[in-house]
């Protein structure tokens, strides 16, 4: 079933995301809900507070930017309780979009070379040191766990000049291809 994305300004989007206690069959449909909205919705990743749940889960299919990025080639990924560790690097500019920021991308540094440690949807434990793109994407993805987005990783001046747009989220005045819950009641 396609969920309603959640988009900017919604309180659920700033909450620390509560841990997954164990699996259930709620969980596994949760689980194939999310990857059925987010292809849906033509993304490459999903975090469970996109469509309003606080709990620490992502889904992720990076095969569609694996002709520009080959390290994306075959990596779909269920992250239950993922733990992030920023390895040694320089941090490199790239442009990012998100589903809950329909409209907007903006350039945002990041040191693309981490170690990841999660759990699969049967609970198993994983752990796996990721380059290039696709640790960015997991990175992005994280980051809606721990109530952050993207656009807090770029300058207050470029802040700035999209406040108009990020207001136009928040309020209901822009419209998306996929569904959506507003932060606001106001509807378009």
């Amino acid at each position: 079933m396609k969920l309603p994305i959640y988009l900017y300004g919604h309180p659920v989007l700033r909450q620390t995301a509560e841990p997954v206690k164990e699996s259930s069959e709620e969980l596994t449909k949760l689980i194939d809900d999310m990857y059925a909205t987010m292809y849906a919705s033509e993304g490459v990743g999903l975090a469970a507070p996109q469509i309003g749940k606080s709990i620490r889960l992502v889904v992720i299919d990076a095969s569609p930017v694996a002709d520009s990025f080959p390290e994306c080639a075959g990596r779909k990924m269920t992250l239950i309780n993922p733990e992030i560790e920023i390895l040694e690097g320089e941090r490199i500019n790239r442009s990012e979009g998100c589903l809950s920021l329909p409209g907007l991308s903006e350039n945002v540094g990041r040191t693309e070379h981490i170690r990841l440690r999660w759990l699969d949807a049967e609970m198993n434990a994983h752990e796996e040191i990721i380059d290039g793109f696709l640790a960015r994407i997991v990175q992005h993805e994280c980051d809606h766990l721990e109530g952050k987005l993207y656009i807090d990783h770029i300058s207050p001046i470029r802040k700035q000049l999209i406040r108009r747009k990020l207001k136009d989220i928040a309020e209901g005045r822009t419209g998306c291809d996929y569904p959506v819950r507003y932060a606001s009641s106001r509807r378009r």
